[in-house]
C-alpha cells in the first residue's frame, strides 16, 4: 500500500500532499518486469498520478497521465481513481539505459526530452478536462510542475523519486506536490523554494525514515500545516472478463467474424496488469450474437 497524506497551511494559501509509493512501484515492477530505468520512470509517473487522482473529490472521478516522449521507453501511461489507487504501463518495460555521469538512472533519456505530457481529468461531467504541455526534460517532476503552471495556472513544486537496488528490487519510491492557492503572498514562493532545497530528494527523505507526514512538515515548516486526511493507495487494475467482453463487442461485427473465421479463438492481454483473457471460438460466437442484437 502507498501511504498518502494531505495538508494545508493554517492560512489556507498552500496545499500539499505526499505519498510513499514503494509498494505501488514494487507491484508495477513485479507485473511488468521493468528494468531499473523503466522502474524509475514508470514509478515516478505512478506516484505523481496517484497524488493527482486522490485530489479529485468526485465519486467515480479519475485522472490519466500520459508521457509521449521521444526516448527509448516509448509512452508511459498511468491512471488513478479518486481514492488514489493507480495503475500504469510503459511501451518498452525491458529497455534499460546506462546511468548518467552523476550515477543516477537516466529517466530523462528513457522518457525523452521532446514530446508531450497529457493530463485527462474525468470529473464525471459531459466532457473530460484535457490539458497538454510540451515535455520540459523528461524527468517527470519538473514536467508535472510545468503542466500545473501552464495548463491550470497553479504554481507548483513537485518532486518524485524511485531508488532501485542492484538486483532490480524497489528500495523506496514516492512523490510530493506543493501548490500555492489563489491569494498567496508573493514571498511564499521564495520561502517554499528554500524549504524544497533544504529538504533533499524524495528518496533521501524516505531513506532517512521520513514518511509522507514528516516530509510535508519539513516542506511547510513555518506555515503551521494542518493534516486534512491520510489514506492508503494501492496498485489496482479494474480489468474484468465483463469489460474485455464489452471491448470485443465494441470492436464490431466484422472484427469478431474475422476472429471466428480464423478458428483459433482469441487472447486479450490487459496492458496494466498483464492478465490474459482467453476466448474460444464458441465464446466469440456468443459475443457476435450480442453485437448483432
Amino acid at each position: 500500500m502507498g501511504k498518502t497524506v494531505r495538508m494545508i497551511s493554517s492560512d489556507g494559501f498552500i496545499s500539499a500532499c505526499a505519498v510513499d509509493a514503494t509498494d505501488i512501484v514494487a507491484r508495477a515492477h513485479e507485473i511488468h518486469g521493468t528494468s531499473a530505468t523503466a522502474s524509475a520512470a514508470l514509478g515516478r509517473v505512478l506516484a505523481v498520478t496517484s497524488l493527482i487522482g486522490g485530489g479529485i473529490k468526485v465519486d467515480g472521478g479519475s485522472v490519466t497521465v500520459r508521457f509521449n516522449g521521444n526516448g527509448a521507453g516509448g509512452r508511459i501511461i498511468a491512471v488513478a481513481e479518486c481514492d488514489g489507487s493507480v495503475r500504469g504501463c510503459v511501451d518498452n518495460p525491458h529497455v534499460d539505459l546506462p546511468r548518467r555521469p552523476d550515477g543516477k538512472l537516466d529517466v530523462g533519456g528513457f522518457i525523452g526530452h521532446e514530446g508531450s505530457l497529457t493530463v485527462v481529468k474525468d470529473l464525471r461531467m459531459r466532457d473530460p478536462y484535457v490539458g497538454m504541455v510540451e515535455i520540459v526534460g523528461g524527468e517527470v517532476a519538473e514536467d508535472v510542475a510545468a503542466y500545473f503552471v501552464e495548463s491550470e495556472q497553479i504554481p507548483t513544486a513537485c518532486a518524485a523519486g524511485v531508488l532501485v537496488a542492484g538486483d532490480g528490487a524497489i528500495v523506496s519510491a514516492g512523490a510530493y506536490l506543493v501548490q500555492l492557492l489563489p491569494g498567496a503572498p508573493e514571498e511564499f514562493a521564495e520561502k517554499l523554494e528554500g524549504a524544497v532545497m533544504r529538504a533533499g530528494t524524495v528518496t533521501q527523505l524516505l531513506g532517512a525514515g521520513s514518511g509522507p507526514e514528516e516530509i510535508l512538515e519539513k516542506l511547510l515548516e513555518g506555515f503551521e500545516p494542518r493534516k486534512l486526511e491520510e489514506y492508503d493507495a494501492v496498485y489496482r487494475c479494474g480489468c474484468s472478463l465483463e469489460r474485455v467482453e464489452r471491448a470485443l463487442i465494441s470492436s464490431g461485427k466484422k472484427a469478431l467474424e474475422e476472429m471466428i473465421a480464423e478458428g483459433h479463438g482469441a487472447e486479450v492481454s490487459c496492458q496494466f496488469c498483464d492478465r490474459v483473457y482467453r476466448f474460444t471460438t464458441e465464446n466469440l460466437t456468443e459475443l457476435l450474437k450480442k453485437a448483432t442484437n
